[in-house]
């Protein structure tokens, strides 16, 4: 019964390639899923509907075809590369390389594999990027965050304004010593910025542990200022750094994987120079020409 069953799947099989061979693919799809009714486990059939939901962009359901190719000890080569690079379009490189990887540990010389891999590794390091610049620009938001907005106390508040403390990021550069040592600031009132903070993933003292953003480090005092600080205005232009420029995120990772610190330095290169960094795309080169046309300047013309 088992082997009648697998010599009908097969038919149903062949016949679907031949419908998929001639434009019919529904029908072809039609005969792959009668094949597996026949036989649940018939991997050309499982194979080949995997690759119709994919051509089709019906990518989950390409996923589960191909993941459940993928799952015993046996390695099925191209439904691991197929569904590598599915997770890439789904934006899940972290699991495309897994998937590249296991191609490779079977086949060492998987020239595609290989290739693939390396673009997933990228771009997982550019998901853990992002990921980071969206978790600093948001602790900044709170950092920034006025203590004013909170409600505090007649007494906390006036001994924080007296102390020039206007900020949550000003605030968690003080220890509870410094806040207990200043007139009229009791345990009540530590109590109460303690658990302001708390509501914040905020601490006193947080300083001393973590680094908090350049912006909120303590300054020098004015006059190690007067004498330390060279001001980018009394630089030529070509000479500034490129932060100057107030470029975005992406853009600046560009700068940053090109080596590209001053301006000087940007006007050196070529549109095309850019646009052969990763995710450096148009927009990013026409935010950079504006950006240097506001100082008269533009990027070296192509040879």
């Amino acid at each position: 019964m088992a082997e009648t069953s697998t010599k009908t799947a097969q038919k149903l099989y062949e016949k679907g390639r031949e419908l998929e061979g001639n434009g019919l693919y529904e029908e072809a799809t039609e005969n792959y899923e009668a094949a597996l009714e026949e036989n649940p486990t018939h991997v050309p059939s499982i194979f080949r509907l995997g690759y119709m939901h994919g051509q089709r962009g019906d990518l989950n359901k390409a996923v589960g075809f191909y993941s459940s190719l993928t799952e015993g000890k046996q390695v099925y080569v191209q439904a691991l590369v197929n569904l590598g690079l599915l997770y890439e379009e789904l934006q899940q490189p972290e699991r495309a390389a897994e998937c590249f990887k296991r191609v490779l540990r079977y086949d060492p010389n998987h020239a595609r594999a290989a290739l693939c891999l390396k673009d997933a590794e990228a771009a997982t390091m550019q998901s853990y990027d992002d990921t980071h610049d969206k978790e600093l620009s948001r602790r900044l938001e709170i950092l920034r965050m006025p203590v004013t907005d909170f409600e505090l106390s007649v007494r906390s508040r006036n001994c924080l304004s007296k102390m020039n403390i206007r900020t949550l990021g000003d605030l968690v550069q003080k220890t509870e010593p410094e806040l207990l040592s200043y007139k009229n600031f009791g345990e009540t009132s530590l109590e109460e910025i303690k658990e302001l903070l708390g509501l914040k993933g905020l601490k006193l003292g947080q300083q001393f542990e973590e680094p908090l953003p350049a912006e909120f480090a303590e300054p020098l005092p004015e006059e190690e200022l007067e004498e330390e600080r060279v001001r980018p205005e009394d630089l030529p232009v070509t000479e500034r750094s490129i932060d100057e420029l107030g470029l975005s995120v992406r853009s600046q990772r560009c700068m940053e994987r090109l080596g590209i610190e001053t301006i000087g330095e940007l006007i050196q290169h070529t549109s095309e120079d850019l646009l052969s960094s990763k995710n450096f795309g148009k927009a990013s080169l026409t935010e950079v020409r504006e950006k240097l046309a506001h100082y008269g300047l533009a990027l070296k013309e192509s040879r």
